[in-house]
């Protein structure tokens, strides 16, 4: 009887040959424990499943040049886990904004606040605007219009996870923008 390792290890073996058995095998021997470990920490059906996908399509396009060290069971948790925190990050992030706007919209806002909303609106709207065509249509259809993945999904012609992949690439750019200039709006008005 083979051990699962080395189980493992002949299924990666034959995926890299292209092998579509081996590698919906290896997807339904990992993908149940897999949702239950993100979900723990999500607790959102749908972005736990697309967490698994967007993995096991990333393994399939890789296939070929994928390099495993510490075992397959090892490199899918450690890959469910940065999605994880990625998502957890993007969402903090996001929640940041919405408390910052909801300071803006107070009315007895000081006028350096004021001067600060404007910077930033105009920051992140420069790098909206900066966003590839698709992308940039597909945020504002989602932040702007607030449609929903399937609504933008439907009206664009594209899958849901396309839609998915546009609005989660937009948020990482912005974190990154919004990270990168708040240091500075904040100490220029103190």
């Amino acid at each position: 009887m083979i051990s699962e390792p080395q189980n493992d290890k002949l299924l990666l073996i034959a995926l890299k040959s292209g092998d579509q058995l081996a590698f919906e095998t290896l997807y339904n021997n990992y993908k149940g424990i897999l949702y239950v470990y993100a979900y723990k920490k999500l607790h959102d059906r749908e972005q736990v499943k697309d967490i698994i996908h967007e993995i096991f399509l990333s393994i399939w396009e890789r296939r070929r040049t994928l390099s495993i060290r510490d075992g397959f069971a090892n490199y899918l948790y450690h890959a469910v886990r940065y999605k994880v925190i990625d998502i957890i990050e993007s969402k903090y992030t996001v929640e940041k904004y919405k408390n910052f706007q909801s300071f803006l919209d107070n009315k007895t806002i000081p006028t350096d606040y004021l001067v600060r909303e404007r910077i930033f609106a105009s920051i992140i709207n420069r790098e909206i605007e900066s966003f590839p065509p698709k992308m940039r249509e597909v945020f504002k259809l989602s932040r702007i219009e607030n449609l929903s993945h399937s609504e933008i999904a439907e009206k664009l012609g594209l899958s849901t996870q396309s839609v998915r992949s546009h609005i989660k690439n937009a948020l990482r750019i912005l974190r990154v923008k919004i990270n990168t200039y708040a240091p500075f709006l904040f100490w220029l008005f103190i």
